[in-house]
């Protein structure tokens, strides 16, 4: 029998959360996702000593102040991991601009551009990167520029609907909708363990893939943050779903049938077309508490993480 991983690359492209190489080399994903959590464990690990070290010496070379050679030091580090990644995959790395930027459009595409220089500089050119902002407001609207210069962004920390919406009308290349943390806070203000079709986390991301595929979007949707293999299962056949090495491990052990649950040819029923201009958006946000609470949350905890790896970078 053929694993239940083998049968979702059959229907989806799988896509690694993960910063780990070697996982990488085990389970040969089409794409890599990287964000600052992963970043921060993938610092810390003997095999990538060397390339910390090479963004040390390349942040010592740069003139600014202390905080400018840290941020250069992230820079040089995400990338480098980056770029090892790409030597093994066929497809596109992630690469996160800092969460602190989140709500300040200009820093994060002067941030974007950045990040794409230092991966050209290694000789990797930009059709082979996304790079990660948060799905607020200024990150959409930085995420639309970019997109004008061939720099294809990859909208993370989406949670609602509205989210989803603004992102596609931006031209948005790829979405995150982070099914396992609308799980979290549904399970925890409900008390019910979801499962299947009826987690909340998995009903976001058919209403999503149903729109887009409805109304002609070309953005890619691409399902994050599982909590477990019957969420994935619940999702094959979307567009991408970027798994953990854990829980590739787990599809990969087992044989029985998988079913395919989303079909970009024949989508589900969806809602009529509204392109959301400023203020309908942050409404519409606002009104979503489960995505409110959540896309705060998902900020501070990646700001959180680059703040511990500035201080490890600075030991």
């Amino acid at each position: 029998m053929t694993s239940k991983l083998d049968q979702l690359k059959q229907l989806t492209d799988v896509v690694a959360d993960t910063g780990d190489v070697e996982a990488m080399k085990a389970y040969l994903p089409m794409d890599a996702t990287t964000n600052p959590s992963l970043l921060l464990k993938a610092a810390a690990m003997a095999q990538y000593a060397e390339l910390v070290s090479n963004a040390k010496e390349h942040a010592h070379k740069q003139d600014g102040s202390s905080q400018e050679m840290l941020d250069a030091c992230i820079d040089r580090l995400a990338v480098l991991i980056g770029n090892e990644i790409l030597g093994i995959i066929p497809g596109r790395v992630s690469t996160e601009v800092d969460a602190r930027l989140s709500f300040d459009s200009a820093a994060m595409i002067e941030r974007a551009r950045h990040l794409i220089s230092e991966y050209e500089a290694l000789g990797m050119g930009r059709e082979r990167v996304l790079i990660k902002l948060a799905s607020t407001w200024e990150g959409i609207r930085a995420a639309k520029v970019l997109e004008k210069e061939s720099i294809n962004c990859n909208l993370t920390l989406l949670f609602s609907f509205a989210q989803a919406q603004a992102c596609a009308d931006a031209g948005a290349f790829l979405i995150s909708p982070f099914v396992g943390r609308i799980y979290d806070w549904w399970k925890l203000k409900t008390g019910e363990d979801y499962a299947g079709a009826n987690d909340p986390g998995v009903q976001s991301v058919t209403r999503i893939f149903n729109y887009y595929k409805t109304h002609g979007y070309g953005t890619v949707v691409m399902g994050a943050s599982f909590r477990n293999t019957g969420q994935i299962e619940a999702l094959a056949g979307c567009d991408r779903l970027t798994i953990s090495p854990a829980l590739m491990e787990e599809l990969s052990a087992d044989e029985s049938s998988l079913e395919q649950a989303l079909d970009a040819e024949n989508p589900g029923e969806s809602e009529a077309k509204i392109n959301l201009s400023e203020s309908p958006f942050r409404l519409a946000l606002n009104d979503d508490a489960m995505a409110t609470e959540k896309l705060a949350e998902g900020i501070r905890l990646f700001a959180a993480d680059t703040l511990t790896l500035e201080k490890q970078l600075a030991d």
